[in-house]
């Protein structure tokens, strides 16, 4: 064997591991579950072939239906309001507006790094029927509103946690690209008689679009993967995680294996799910080819 063939051999060894771990814990589970959405099993009996229907019986239940709107609602609810913070804290951060800029930054992140089910079940205790939430509506001379219950108080107490917990990381995502941008194109700017708005408008928005279109990308990526945060809040308010206020699309799929032992359907649920992160995120890609051709051709 010549010295390079055993470079080469060695190079494969060293990274073999993560394609042996992904093969297992990866593609595996893709591939069976494909698989098993063209059967019916509910995991200890034997598995027979339905072909299509658990696609059919999946589609044609009003839940799932359901399920798919919270989904897209909740997504919308938390991730706009999400990155537009984002972005102000951000741009807050890059700036001379504010003191501790270290300490705000690892202030901001916290909340990524903080357990989901400890940091809903706190916001369970705000939210709660007499939690500090409805007394400070009633402060402010409103009524009380039933977010564990009520249709848009469930879901604004979901969006809400998606948004304390989501905000600080997507700051620094954009803090990361707004130091990218050099100094000379804001100096050049107000020496022209720019003002802070038009600098924002035509200077900071363009050259941060790559890092915008990034944000909103794993931003839809995971609202159509919320599980945590509904199911927990539901089931500790006692009303149940899969009532029809806060069901989604993953606790529908959960729903289906593990407490009706439908893994078929679940199966085909998983299956749709991936088809529509994958349409999203093809949307995305376009829109943002759309977006930057339209910035060359005005150039």
């Amino acid at each position: 064997m010549t010295e390079n063939r055993r470079g080469q051999l060695t190079a494969y060894l060293f990274i073999s591991p993560f394609f042996l771990l992904f093969a297992v814990f990866g593609l595996y589970p893709i591939i069976f579950t494909i698989y098993l959405s063209f059967f019916k099993w509910d995991a200890l009996g034997p598995m027979t072939y339905v072909g299509m229907q658990n696609y059919k019986w999946v589609v044609e239940d009003p839940t799932f239906w359901i399920s798919f709107g919270n989904t897209l609602l909740i997504s919308a609810m938390g991730t706009v309001p999400q990155l537009i913070i984002a972005l102000v804290l951000a741009v807050m951060l890059n700036s001379g507006l504010t003191r501790m800029k270290k300490g705000l930054r690892v202030l901001y992140f916290m909340p990524n790094i903080t357990s989901i089910v400890a940091v809903t079940l706190v916001f369970s205790t705000f939210f709660g029927n007499h939690g500090m939430g409805n007394w400070l509506l009633n402060t402010l001379g409103f009524d009380d509103v039933a977010w564990n219950s009520g249709w848009w108080g469930v879901k604004i107490a979901i969006a809400s946690m998606v948004i304390w917990r989501w905000t600080g990381y997507n700051a620094i995502i954009y803090l990361s690209g707004l130091q990218s941008i050099p100094t000379d194109l804001y100096e050049a700017a107000r020496i022209d008689g720019a003002s802070r708005s038009q600098q924002m408008a035509y200077i900071t928005l363009p050259l941060l679009k790559p890092f915008i279109l990034f944000t909103v990308l794993l931003s839809t990526i995971g609202s159509l993967q919320l599980f945590t945060e509904p199911y927990v809040f539901l089931g500790q308010s006692g009303t149940g995680s899969t009532r029809q206020e806060g069901i989604t699309m993953v606790i529908y799929l959960y729903s289906e294996a593990f407490r009706n032992s439908f893994f078929g359907t679940a199966a085909a649920t998983a299956v749709m799910l991936f088809l529509i992160t994958i349409l999203f995120s093809v949307v995305n890609m376009w829109v943002s080819n759309r977006l930057g051709g339209d910035t060359e051709g005005r150039g």
